[in-house]
């Protein structure tokens, strides 16, 4: 885990994932080295000047896109429009629910984020996908290979977020590119308490994921270009547990797979009171009662007891991948292999931790994501009849 902030690890992990997201180094010093005091004062002191380092480098970038694109350049201007989104999300991200100038900053980010991917003609494409009285946002990617032989409709893995990411860092971080150089699509959503849906719909989460879910598969089934035999699901963090309980009680996914086996969510929170393990942000409990639509702790706490997947997994009948770095400091150990073991019915089962050999030891691999992301594609091309060469 590189550490820029030698006392603080949520700083740093916003850090490593922009890194993961594509950041550069020397505009992370650029950025970070104003915030080594404040940094030492604890996860929460000190958030609004992140803020204003990270956007004032993202100002910057912006600034010199425009510039490119007055000259045509639109590749280069992409480039820095892109590396900027990933700066402003990283910004929001830090900041507690309803501060001031969060809301904006966020619309901000969609804007840099969505004219980043056109200009650098990505293939990258937003959909929305009816849910409720509004939608599911998600970014559609296509699989490649037309070129080698490959046609007809492919297969696809819908990918969801954890407790504090948004489908455009899930993208970023590359397991998307990765499928579709293996012949799979990728659908990567913001599911009811998380990006869009929670701060534009006001989507909180639910426990029983495959409310959500399902609605997803049906948008999926409408597609000419997805073959709906083989749609899978993955999860990152707290997906960790939106995905297996999805896959569970919704049949027409044919496999599952989470980077993080977030087994019993409700068990970590009373750790996290006790000051047992790490925390992803800022403002930690204003967070969770935001994502959950809690009004208070009492409430928050009760909700998160519904938030396991204990007597879940054995309805589980199509391939499981269960993936978790072997020093998560959120997230015990253990839960992956008490999600492997409860697996009972998979007929393909897998449990991978990733160690310093290969690296991505850390929570959902934010340390060093490219070798697990690797083979996580490898194991669902293997599965949903991608390739792997």
């Amino acid at each position: 885990m590189f550490r820029y902030f030698p006392t603080n690890y949520v700083w740093n992990l916003s850090v490593d994932l922009a890194l993961e997201m594509g950041a550069k180094i020397g505009e992370i010093e650029e950025m970070c080295a104003p915030l080594l005091d404040v940094s030492k004062q604890g996860d929460d002191a000190g958030t609004r000047l992140f803020m204003q380092s990270w956007v004032a480098m993202a100002d910057k970038l912006c600034e010199l896109a425009a510039e490119d694109e007055a000259q045509g350049r639109l590749m280069s201007a992409g480039d820095k429009l892109n590396r900027a989104a990933t700066y402003l999300i990283t910004a929001e991200r830090m900041q507690g629910h309803g501060s001031d100038g969060r809301a904006a900053l966020y619309a901000r980010f969609q804007e840099v984020f969505r004219k980043g991917v056109r200009l650098a003609k990505e293939n990258c494409e937003r959909v929305e996908i009816p849910y409720g009285d509004a939608h599911i946002s998600g970014l559609y990617v296509r699989a490649e290979g037309v070129a080698e032989g490959v046609e007809g409709p492919a297969p696809i893995l819908v990918q969801v977020n954890g407790l504090d990411s948004t489908k455009e860092m899930k993208y970023r971080v590359g397991l998307p590119r990765m499928l579709a150089k293996r012949g799979i699509a990728s659908l990567i959503i913001d599911q009811p308490g998380t990006g869009e849906a929670l701060r534009l719909h006001g989507m909180t989460a639910r426990y029983d994921s495959e409310a959500w879910a399902s609605r997803v598969v049906d948008w999926l089934e409408g597609r000419a270009d997805v073959d709906p035999k083989r749609i899978g699901l993955e999860g990152v963090s707290l997906g960790g547990y939106y995905c297996p309980r999805a896959v569970a009680f919704e049949p027409r996914f044919a496999m599952g797979v989470v980077w993080g086996a977030n087994h019993n969510w409700g068990e970590v929170q009373k750790r996290r009171l006790a000051r047992e393990g790490e925390r992803p942000v800022p403002h930690y409990w204003d967070h969770v009662r935001w994502v959950w639509g809690a009004r208070d702790m009492d409430e928050f706490m009760a909700i998160a007891e519904k938030v396991t997947l204990d007597g879940v997994l054995d309805r589980i009948r199509v391939p499981f991948l269960v993936t978790h770095g072997e020093a998560d400091k959120q997230i015990p150990l253990e839960y992956a292999h008490r999600s492997y073991e409860q697996l009972v019915n998979s007929p393909k089962r897998e449990l991978k931790i990733f160690t310093p050999r290969e690296g991505g030891i850390q929570h959902s691999s934010f340390d060093n994501s490219d070798n697990a992301a690797n083979y996580i594609a490898d194991w669902v091309a293997e599965t949903l009849g991608g390739r792997t060469a």
